[in-house]
């Protein structure tokens, strides 16, 4: 949909995958099968997905996942909304002329419930930030989804313009850079560092998605502001699920063979998760730091993610500049 440059009112909606309400097993498994039964994320044939998603994963999942989240879980709530408010709040403060809302894919709050605050606060025309730096039809497009599903339902005379990825923008590769060289220069430089996304099937990608050539690029234009020798750095591919083949070099496997080799100290970095969350806090730090270090590995410190620091809000705001212009 479009309507006349001159009569659009901007609106911003910044996204991101969204969280349980709480670490207990019922919150976990609402969240869960709102987020397994996207068509963008699973693509098995509907009615047998149904069947395994309800007679098997639900059964048994949500109690493991809800321990994992109890391990990140803080006073403020879970750690992925605490600092996504904290990210809307500065960038209200800095843009203060213009109506900002959070919606997550999943969980609370909604993407729909966003869009409808700044429906009534007379925004004809939504500019959407989707906290993915690098594009993948099963995070973006299923953005793109509850966007069109909004507008169509409600019948309502607007338009929407994406923020799509941003996986080799000038402003994320020296933002993430100076997030590694910051803390390199507090706790000194590592013999290997680590740069772990998250994964999809490899079918997927294979279907023509573009997420991990996406992937590879941000990684080497990372490395290459950084100034690291091929030796000194890797990336891989983490959170896979199920019995199908994903996207590889595995996070665990590496970090696993890293630490048979002996290799004496390690930094992992995140460069695909804007906020930290289970699958940085628990599964990388707590998770895959021990599978290093029993494998014979020696020392491991994971690199936070980008989060509400001030460089990062700077880089958000540069590329909604970027859409409003």
């Amino acid at each position: 949909m479009t309507t006349d440059s001159s009569q659009r009112t901007p609106g911003i909606l910044l996204s991101n995958l969204g969280t349980p309400d709480s670490p207990e097993v019922k919150d976990v498994r609402r969240y869960l099968k709102q987020f397994l039964s996207d068509k963008r994320v699973i693509k098995l044939w509907k009615p047998l997905w149904w069947l395994i998603l309800n007679l098997i994963i639900l059964r048994t999942r949500p109690a493991r996942s809800a321990q994992a989240y109890s391990k990140i879980w803080t006073d403020e709530g879970s750690p992925l909304l605490v600092e996504s408010r904290r990210q809307l709040a500065l960038l209200r403060k800095r843009m203060p002329s213009i109506p900002i809302e959070l919606g997550m894919r999943y969980g609370n709050p909604s993407i729909q419930s966003a869009l409808e605050a700044l429906h009534q606060q007379g925004v004809n025309h939504f500019v959407v930030l989707g906290l993915y730096p690098q594009f993948s039809y099963t995070t973006i497009s299923s953005v793109k989804d509850e966007v069109l599903r909004f507008i169509e339902d409600r019948h309502t005379f607007c338009s929407f313009s994406m923020i799509c990825d941003y996986h080799d923008h000038d402003s994320y590769i020296e933002t993430v850079s100076g997030s590694i060289q910051n803390y390199q220069d507090k706790h000194g430089r590592a013999d290997r560092l680590l740069m772990s996304f998250h994964g999809i099937p490899k079918k997927y990608a294979e279907d023509g998605d573009p997420y991990p050539e996406q992937c590879r690029k941000s990684a080497n234009l990372i490395a290459d502001r950084l100034q690291l020798e091929n030796h000194e750095w890797s990336f891989s591919f983490q959170s896979r699920l199920g019995p199908t083949e994903w996207l590889k070099p595995y996070t665990d496997e590496t970090l696993e063979a890293w630490g048979k080799e002996g290799v004496k100290s390690i930094q992992v970095v995140c460069p695909g998760f804007s906020v930290d969350c289970l699958e940085t806090l628990e599964e990388i730090a707590m998770e895959n730091s021990f599978v290093f270090q029993e494998s014979g590995g020696g020392h491991f410190s994971y690199i936070p993610c980008l989060n509400s620091s001030t460089p990062h809000i700077e880089m958000m705001i540069d590329l909604i500049d970027g859409k409003l212009k």
